[in-house]
């Protein structure tokens, strides 16, 4: 098989409100990749929109930014599995271009949350859920993912201290991302300050500084086949591996409440793709929509065994100094959560690093990154592995 590989990354800023319209927010992100490929509109011959439905009014929107863009004639679509929707748009991109079918592909992720209000966010957020059997009946993001929060405390020991550390190593790189919404420093005491927001209850055990926060903002990915990528490009990234999988909708269906199983699986097969182990990581980026996340998904990707993610962030190993970094760019507690551009900005970053161009997050000469993206309550799993 041929290899396939990034050659261009964008990203916007990700902030609060933002006051153009959504097909101007995307054009920020494909500015900056088409930029950093150093390509024309013209080189692509294939675009992929990707985002989650029902948060601005514009009914496939696919069209509308190949038209704005100056992708038309070329073929578009548009592509959603919730939050993982970018890394999936990646997984349909390399099937593209993999196949011969096209030759250079544009995966461009968006989503301007602050057109609706925070309650009618947090319906929409209810509706990846079942809407006869579960939304109706109130569950929202924080109270199920409190659920694996509490398993994961009872079995395995992890504190709410735990969980804090988690968001104060998030702040420590939020600082130093220029697109991050928030880039001030947390300290662990804030959470048992009871005057402090970020130690306001949300879903038991869950506080503010717990979770992430809705975002607006867009990404994109430029991805070829070998022939071009060299041509084109002096620092192509490879893509070595892609897994997918998928859950229950339910959480009556399923077994497993202190991680995900769509993660593992997805994982499984990436590292198989890849021909590589959890030890080969040099850096990752995963979904930590909520602090508990991280913790999940250190166990979940082979980083630590199973119960003892929490030593890993107490003992610093996943800071940019340690064995494995993670989220070197403050994640998604610090970057927000433009829900489909959220997978986009992931894989940008793992590019920056293993370019050497990820200035002030940069790692130690990495080789192999990894990334990590959920899709609902682990309804969606897709875990990418890239290399230089």
């Amino acid at each position: 098989m041929g290899k396939v590989a990034i050659i261009g990354v964008g990203q916007s800023a990700f902030v609060r409100g933002y006051p153009g319209s959504i097909r101007e927010l995307a054009f920020d992100g494909f500015k900056e990749a088409l930029e950093d490929a150093q390509i024309s509109v013209k080189d692509i011959d294939a675009s992929i929109i990707c985002s989650a439905p029902e948060y601005d009014k514009q009914r496939s929107p696919s069209g509308v930014f190949a038209e704005y863009l100056g992708l038309i004639p070329q073929p578009t679509c548009y592509l959603e599995s919730l939050c993982s929707s970018t890394s999936m748009g990646l997984r349909m991109a390399y099937s593209l271009v993999q196949s011969g079918l096209h030759d250079v592909v544009a995966v461009l992720g968006f989503q301007k949350m602050s057109e609706i209000s925070s309650a009618e966010s947090q319906e929409r957020m209810g509706r990846g859920a079942d809407i006869q059997w579960e939304s109706p009946f109130g569950t929202m993001m924080p109270a199920y993912y409190a659920m694996f929060a509490k398993a994961h405390m009872e079995k395995y020991g992890t504190t709410l201290e735990d969980m804090a550390l988690v968001r104060v190593k998030s702040a420590t790189y939020g600082q130093v991302n220029e697109k991050a919404l928030f880039r001030k420093p947390v300290a662990a005491e804030n959470f048992s300050d009871p005057n402090h927001f970020m130690s306001g209850p949300v879903s038991s055990p869950l506080r503010v500084g717990d979770c992430c926060a809705n975002a607006d903002g867009s990404s994109c990915l430029i991805v070829t086949n070998k022939e071009k990528a060299k041509a084109m490009s002096k620092k192509p990234i490879w893509i070595l591996g892609l897994g997918a999988a998928s859950a229950s909708v339910n959480m009556s269906g399923r077994d497993l409440f202190t991680g995900l199983s769509v993660a593992r699986q997805a994982a499984e097969q990436a590292y198989k793709m890849a021909g590589v182990n959890p030890k080969d990581i040099d850096v990752a980026e995963v979904h930590d929509c909520f602090t508990i996340s991280e913790i999940m998904a250190y166990e979940d990707l082979g980083f630590a065994k199973l119960g003892e993610g929490k030593e890993l962030v107490r003992n610093k190993e996943t800071y940019k100094e340690g064995r494995i970094p993670v989220n070197v760019d403050g994640g998604l507690l610090s970057k927000g959560h433009p829900i489909g551009a959220t997978g986009g900005s992931q894989i940008r970053t793992i590019v920056l690093e293993l370019r050497g161009d990820a200035g002030e997050m940069q790692v130690k000469n990495p080789e192999i990154g990894l990334i990590h993206n959920i899709g609902g309550v682990g309804l969606y799993g897709a875990v990418t592995i890239l290399g230089r």
